[in-house]
């Protein structure tokens, strides 16, 4: 449903406003590099994570939150951005996170 986007979206500009600085408040992932994202520590990497899970979500989906695969597809995201640091988030997790 459209209260999973909703949320995962609240949930991680919440998140950067209290995570990063004045500057950075708003995130551009098609232009982030792989190499930032793996920078932005523990919690930034799990809120992308967050993010992504809920935007790749099918919009009439049922508001359930499957954290294995959530889990899962965040360590893939994780290890195609270390193989590929210069890449940004999205290029890397198009093919991760969509609707198969």
């Amino acid at each position: 449903m459209k209260s999973v986007r909703l949320l995962a979206a609240t949930l991680a500009v919440f998140g950067f406003v209290l995570a990063v600085p004045a500057q950075a408040q708003t995130v551009d992932l098609s232009k982030t590099s792989c190499k930032e994202f793996l920078a932005s520590g523990k919690d930034g990497i799990a809120l992308i994570w967050a993010w992504l899970y809920g935007y790749y979500s099918d919009q009439d989906a049922d508001p359930i939150v499957d954290f294995g695969k959530l889990t899962s597809q965040g360590q893939k995201l994780a290890e195609g951005c270390a193989k590929a640091p210069d890449k940004d988030v999205i290029t890397i997790a198009e093919p991760i996170y969509e609707k198969k």
